[in-house]
């Protein structure tokens, strides 16, 4: 190795990370001079934006004071701090006296404050690239690293981002120009799911942002139902992507050429079609070929796995996971719980970002057994709180009735939570040889409690 060599890493070895002391000094001594100024500040800084620690706790002990409404100046932030025995740690009231003296006035206060933030941020990109690059020679797990580096690229992100408050005025203005839309036609008010009780309790169907829980015990039929809700969608031309990590999606494919041909599944299943089913066969695949319905049925997702799918499928509006307790966290030092809050909480934040609905299938625990009407409740989501609290909507499905003969089973299904629209239950018929849903005639009443068919939130 050279001489230069030697000295390009002592360099890299030396560097000093990005700051400005100049600039965290007049932002002190702005706010010394002028508590006035501190608006202007607190609307772009934060305590650990400063590189220097004496000039954090200097900042943190005139934000204490300023919130408390009592002056802070060189006197009173100097006994505020001497009362904490910090007060000579930098250097005491001569330093304070120097700060105030160091600008001559707070006018151009926030272009300091903003000068300390981003060199804040640069700092934050460094140690997330130096995190990342570390993670990837250490580690063999690359799904994990991709995890980690989507995550710090998030945090940067949403560090860099500072949003100001609007006056209601302007959003009332927005409002009043997105109903006239509505109204008009421009834009759509909400996606129906193709089930008519279901998309008045939605207010209109599904809307993009929200986060759509579907959940049920196994064998019941989410599965199915999901995909009912998935193929009236893309006949109305809404891109739809399916992540069945379940179900391979070969199967998904002759479910819903079952549902859009009428062709008995098991027969399909078994290749003993007759020649009216084959006719019926072309057609439904003909009717399929021109949805804009994505099927992807790779196992164990990982929320980056999740987010780089979501943004494969051009203009997507809505994609459903099937289902949660599937799908893999890159964290290894939490239990279960924290691991499908980390991917319910990723899947929220992913609607809102996309603009998408997501609906995300869930489990629910055994509890729900042991009930005479099988009817679940919000307490039966398996493995985290974080499901319903995430959740804009909470949708159940329960067993009801079965008829073998008719091949046909009725289903509950309940809105148990909806944040923008009506909660209640309604039976659904269940074709299983066709893999059809409709809404039934039967009262089910007795099956589930006490409720109105409808009520308002």
């Amino acid at each position: 190795m050279s001489a230069a060599d030697d000295l390009g890493e002592a360099g890299q070895r030396l560097r000093v990370p990005p700051h400005s002391i100049e600039a965290e000094q007049s932002v002190l001594g702005g706010l010394l001079l002028d508590n006035r100024a501190w608006d202007r500040a607190a609307g772009v800084l934060h305590e650990a934006d400063f590189y220097r620690h004496e000039h954090r706790r200097i900042y943190e002990t005139i934000r204490a004071l300023v919130s408390a409404g009592k002056p802070a100046d060189v006197i009173t932030v100097y006994e505020q701090m001497q009362r904490l025995g910090e007060a000579e740690d930098f250097g005491g009231m001569a330093y304070l006296n120097a700060l105030a003296q160091s600008v001559p006035s707070a006018a151009n206060l926030r272009r300091y404050a903003e000068i300390v933030r981003d060199r804040a941020l640069q700092r934050t990109m460094i140690a997330s690239v130096d995190e990342a690059l570390t993670l990837l020679w250490t580690t063999d797990d690359a799904g994990a690293a991709a995890d980690r580096m989507a995550t710090l690229a998030a945090d940067m992100q949403r560090r860099q981002l500072r949003q100001a408050p609007r006056v209601l005025a302007e959003v009332m203005a927005e409002s009043v120009d997105r109903l006239s839309k509505m109204q008009s036609g421009e834009i759509q008010r909400a996606w129906s799911t193709g089930f008519a009780w279901l998309d008045r309790a939605l207010n209109g169907g599904l809307r993009p942002g929200l986060l759509y829980v579907l959940a049920a015990r196994p064998a019941v039929g989410k599965s199915s139902f999901v995909k009912s809700i998935a193929l009236n969608l893309a006949e109305l031309g809404l891109p739809v992507l399916v992540l069945s990590q379940e179900m391979p999606s070969a199967e998904v494919a002759d479910r819903a050429i079952a549902e859009i041909g009428a062709i008995d599944y098991g027969r399909l299943q078994r290749g003993t079609l007759d020649d009216d089913e084959w006719s019926r066969l072309a057609d439904a695949t003909e009717r399929g070929s021109k949805l804009p319905l994505h099927i992807d049925d790779q196992p164990a997702l990982r929320l980056s796995d999740i987010r780089s799918k979501a943004r494969m499928v051009k203009g997507l509006k809505v994609l459903v996971l099937d289902y949660l307790q599937l799908a893999a966290s890159s964290r290894r030092d939490a239990n279960r719980n924290a691991e499908i809050e980390e991917i319910s909480r990723g899947l929220k934040a992913l609607a809102k970002d996309m603009r998408i609905a997501v609906i995300e299938l869930s489990q629910l625990n055994r509890e729900v057994e042991k009930r005479a009407n099988k009817r679940p409740n919000l307490s039966d989501l398996r493995d985290s709180g974080a499901i319903e609290q995430d959740a804009d909507v909470v949708m159940f499905l329960w067993p009801v009735r079965e008829f073998k003969g008719e091949g046909r089973t009725i289903v509950g299904l309940s809105v148990d939570k909806n944040r923008q629209g009506q909660r209640g239950e309604i039976g659904l018929d269940f074709w299983g040889s066709f893999q059809r849903w409709n809404e039934s005639t039967a009262d089910i009443s007795q099956t589930a409690p006490a409720r109105p068919p409808m009520d308002e939130l």
